[in-house]
Formats: structure tokens, C-alpha cells, sequence
């Protein structure tokens, strides 16, 4: 093999490259900074597009649990026994219209 020529240089190239090209694979997949062609470190640009969907996440999390709770209480209400007797009641006024509307008994 002749170390000086040019199929040499073009191999140490391509070695290099490759390398590089995977480093950089394994620091993106893996989600950290990027090696930029000096040297440098590159941040990705969509760090304030993540710190802003996990504060709309956070808030909707809390509104689901606020959900969750008014639900059960709903439930609490339309389960419970007065309920069901003031439903009944209701229904007994809205078959006879004179009751419970300013008429006459």
C-alpha cells in the first residue's frame, strides 16, 4: 500500500467523515448538542417549543383533574337518594300545570 498517495488521503477522508457523520447520529438520537463542522457545540432550537408544551400539558393535566373531581361530584348528587325525590317531585309538578307555577291549586 503507498502511504503518500492519493487513495490514502481520500480513505483517511472518508474515515473522518464517516465518523463524524455517526458521532453526530448518536448525539441527536440520543438528544444531545450537535457538533458543528468547527468544533462547536450547536443547542437544538426547539428547547422553548418543549418548555412551552410542557407547561400547556401541566395546565391541562390540572384541568382534568379538576374535571375528574367536579364529575364526581356530580355523580355524588345524581346518585343520592334527595335527589331522586326531588326529581320524582319535579316530575309530578310538571304533570299537573297548575301547581308550582303562580296557578291555583
Amino acid at each position: 500500500m503507498d502511504w503518500g498517495g492519493p487513495d490514502f488521503v481520500l480513505a483517511i477522508i472518508a474515515l473522518s467523515t464517516g465518523g463524524w457523520v455517526i458521532n453526530n447520529w448518536i448525539r441527536a438520537r440520543h438528544g444531545y448538542a450537535l457538533e458543528d463542522e468547527w468544533g462547536g457545540k450547536t443547542q437544538r432550537g426547539d428547547d422553548a417549543a418543549v418548555a412551552k408544551l410542557r407547561e400547556e400539558n401541566a395546565m391541562l393535566r390540572q384541568q382534568l383533574d379538576a374535571t375528574h373531581q367536579r364529575l364526581a361530584n356530580v355523580e355524588a348528587i345524581v346518585t343520592d337518594r334527595g335527589f331522586e325525590v326531588a326529581s320524582q317531585i319535579e316530575a309530578l309538578r310538571s304533570e299537573r300545570p297548575g301547581i308550582g307555577q303562580g296557578g291555583q291549586p
